[in-house]
């Protein structure tokens, strides 16, 4: 039972994502594949990656890496800054017109969050946050970012 409500609860936050991706394919106002999408999905949650880091991480050649990398600066999505520690290196960050395209997601898990503080009590709200905590930290060792 507790798969099922774990799976309940992320499939619906995927769904309303996807939902909310489509109105704006339906609209003509995304201009990003859906390939791209998660690419940056990954670039922003990894927080102003390297390349390498993002190809690791997506599983895929630093050529490739650098081809998907290029068209979403091309875009507007991203950027690509220097390192100062190491000129060779660069990081990858979002832009302002991803963080308007993301706020599609963000602003319904704001919502969600505020059912959750009205539902809750303190002490189930810190538990919840504690469980969490533990998930984050220890039970997903499999991504490091």
């Amino acid at each position: 039972m507790l798969y099922d409500a774990f799976n309940n609860v992320y499939t619906k936050f995927k769904l309303h994502f996807y939902q909310k991706v489509f109105e704006k394919l339906q609209s003509r106002e995304a201009t990003l594949t859906t390939v791209e999408a998660f690419c940056m999905e990954i670039i922003y949650a990894l927080d102003k990656p390297t390349v390498a880091e993002f190809a690791g991480i997506a599983n895929i050649s630093s050529p490739n890496a650098a081809y998907k990398i290029n068209n979403l600066v091309k875009k507007g999505y991203l950027r690509k800054v220097q390192s100062e520690d190491d000129k060779r290196e660069y990081h990858l960050e979002v832009t302002e017109k991803y963080l308007n395209y993301y706020n599609i997601s963000y602003n319904y898990m704001e919502t969600v969050m505020k059912r959750i503080e009205e539902r809750f009590s303190p002490e189930e709200l810190e538990t919840l946050e504690n469980v969490l905590t533990v998930i984050n930290d220890e039970l997903m060792p499999e991504i490091k970012y």
